[in-house]
């Protein structure tokens, strides 16, 4: 696991050792995703620098250095993630008389893209990616990112024209001539969803880039001008859709023995490590199950790690000791309070580098800092929930929908009107949003959203087309399950949960790996019908029915809480002067982003004790906490 970043700046702009020095300074602005070795490499006729920053894991010695050059001397990358089927792709590469100096992935990853090429390169891997590979024959720079973004990439101009790119936003701002204003759009998605998704980016001009996506920069031509077309080199719809025509072949047996076969090796490909390696345990079923399985192939016990809060609501660490203690794991748990959140708060805009507001990123910045005390690697049990109906608010959205439709819904959803940000509180205003649903996309973006009407308290901001609005992004075949699954899948696990993972564990150099998100797994979910994801109440049927073979019903079998934390208690706490200071309304004027009138009367009415206005307030802070980080 590492950092990437590069710059390619326009003819004779850059001598060599400016291209270098940029290239340095981008790779020491990301510096804590690779705290063990530092690398950059230019050609400087093209006025081209990569730049690596890199967290050993597998291979620890000088072979692993990046950036790395292929044996012909055409290729050169810059690479961040793990190939986990690197041993058979050595297998292969070997037999077609390709030698190798040391064994890290990273060569064997460069090695297939000069026999093969980028995109069949990165369709034969089976890992967690985002890469640079500079083809010095064509002068061309390739960016591409694994099929359901675990790791990020960043990309944008400078006024000046320069090209530049990066793991996180921080390395794009180490280029002083980088514009830094604030896309109102994009703050007006912070405010609705919590993030930005891909491709949007919270500074003009940058844009992310889409997970599975790959986009080809000609040297030549790198101003804003000419955007170059980003490229789906693994299409999660069209594979979707593809896995639904053809079905799963068996019964339930057979489906169950599927699962426990593709998943026990996608999670064994990930206990490769030359480090410490360890499994975050919540006590959910996805973690549990995880942990389970690398137990069952591990010599000694996993090392397992949890944290619990001091409000209940919010506390799973009873029922995840509990878990271990049947697994037999080494367990560690944390236990935080509204005064170890206080401590992370001030600097956990520079964690999370762009304006992200999913609450549960204060206990996932704890755990990876508990974490990374024992282990480099760890095993997480993000994507069930996307892939196998595990979240509540699908159960709903299927029978208000489903009710909906009994109904003259277009005759509705004119008189019923949306109360706007009020619908948040439930009773009326959220019977009359509810009716104003027009389709189950409006249905299942009233679930998720925060803020309604976002655009009315950001100034100067637009809606936004997202695969919550955009008819494109339904399939066109499944059930209306499947069709929300699918939403989540391209937009809230790849921007939400697993940006809050991967910034949250690459802030301390930790590596997080999610074997429910192997491709396989993901493709054989998708091929399976929702009776087996959802049965008589049961979320997740299969994973639980799995988890059975390892776990005791009473430990499998439970209620849902979700990874949160209690923000609303903390910020009328421990955190209230912190947030009274952020939106002050003089501020909130001068700065300009936010019409101070609506924030101002929000936060009035949840300290006078309205209890879900924290999750709208949340955002607000975290913007104006990442103003005064960048500042």
């Amino acid at each position: 696991m590492c950092g990437i970043a590069g710059a390619i700046a326009p003819p004779d702009r850059l001598d060599e050792e400016a291209l270098r020095q940029l290239g340095t300074r981008m790779g020491a602005a990301i510096a804590h995703r690779g705290p063990d070795d530092a690398g950059t490499w230019t050609d400087a006729a093209a006025g081209l620098v990569l730049a690596h920053r890199r967290l050993a894991i597998v291979d620890l010695s000088p072979e692993g250095h990046q950036p790395m050059m292929s044996d012909d001397g055409r290729w050169v990358i810059a690479f961040n993630g793990e190939i986990y089927n690197h041993h058979t792709l050595r297998g292969e590469l070997a037999a077609r008389g390709q030698a190798f100096r040391g064994h890290s992935d990273t060569e064997v990853l460069l090695a297939a893209i000069a026999h093969w090429g980028v995109e069949a390169a990165l369709a034969r891997s089976n890992g967690m990616l985002a890469l640079a590979a500079w083809d010095r024959h064509a002068r061309t720079l390739w960016l591409a990112r694994d099929r359901v973004g675990k790791k990020p990439l960043y990309y944008g101009w400078t006024g000046d024209g320069t090209f530049l790119f990066g793991s996180e936003l921080a390395a794009l701002r180490a280029c002083p001539s980088l514009r830094t204003d604030v896309d109102p759009d994009a703050l007006a998605l912070l405010l609705r969803l919590d993030y930005i998704p891909a491709p949007h980016c919270i500074l003009k001009g940058v844009r992310k880039l889409p997970a599975g996506a790959l986009v080809r920069i000609d040297a030549t031509r790198t101003d804003a001008r000419s955007v170059p077309d980003v490229h789906r080199w693994w299409n999660a719809h069209a594979r979707h859709e593809a896995a639904i025509d053809a079905g799963f072949e068996g019964d339930e047996d057979a489906a169950l023995d599927a699962l426990d076969t593709v998943l026990r090796d996608a999670v064994a490909l990930r206990m490769e490590a030359d480090v410490p390696l360890g499994a975050f345990l919540s006590g959910g079923t996805d973690s549990s199950l995880v942990t389970a399985l690398m137990q069952a192939q591990a010599t000694r016990p996993v090392r397992s790690f949890s944290i619990g809060f001091d409000n209940a609501v919010h506390d799973e660490s009873a029922h995840a000791a509990a878990v271990a203690r049947h697994l037999r794991t080494d367990h560690t748990e944390l236990r935080a309070d509204g005064r170890a959140a206080l401590d992370l708060v001030p600097g956990i805009a520079r964690i999370y580098d762009e304006p992200f507001a999913d609450s549960s990123q204060l206990p996932t910045a704890l755990l990876c800092r508990l974490a990374r005390q024992h282990v480099t690697v760890a095993l997480s049990g993000d994507g069930g929930d996307e892939l196998f109906f595990g979240y509540g608010r699908y159960v709903r959205a299927l029978r208000n929908d489903a009710r909906l439709e009994r109904l003259p819904r277009r005759l509705l959803s004119r008189l019923a009107g949306d109360p706007g940000e009020r619908a948040r509180l439930g009773g009326v205003a959220a019977l009359r949003a509810e009716l104003s649903t027009r389709n189950l996309q409006d249905v299942a973006r009233h679930r998720i959203s925060r803020w309604r009407r976002p655009e009315h308290v950001v100034r100067g901001a637009h809606p936004v087309v997202t695969a919550y609005d955009d008819p494109a992004a339904l399939l066109r075949n499944g059930t209306q399950a499947d069709q929300l699954m699918a939403m989540d899948f391209a937009c809230y696990l790849p921007e939400d949960i697993l940006t809050k993972v991967d910034r949250a564990s690459m802030a301390v150099a930790l590596e997080a790996r999610a074997p429910l998100l192997d491709w396989r797994v993901v493709e054989l979910a998708w091929s399976l019908p929702l009776s087996l994801k959802y049965r008589n109440g049961t979320l997740k049927y299969l994973p639980k029915k799995l988890l059975s073979r390892y776990l005791p019903e009473a430990l499998v079998y439970r209620g849902k809480s979700g990874f949160g934390a209690p923000v609303g208690d903390w910020l009328r706490g421990p955190l209230r002067e912190w947030a009274e200071a952020l939106l002050d309304e003089r501020r909130l004027r001068e700065e300009g982003h936010f019409d101070p009138a609506p924030v101002r009367a929000m936060w009035s009415d949840f300290l006078g004790g309205q209890r879900k206005w924290h999750t709208h307030l949340w955002s607000v802070l975290m913007f104006q906490a990442w103003k005064d980080a960048w500042r």
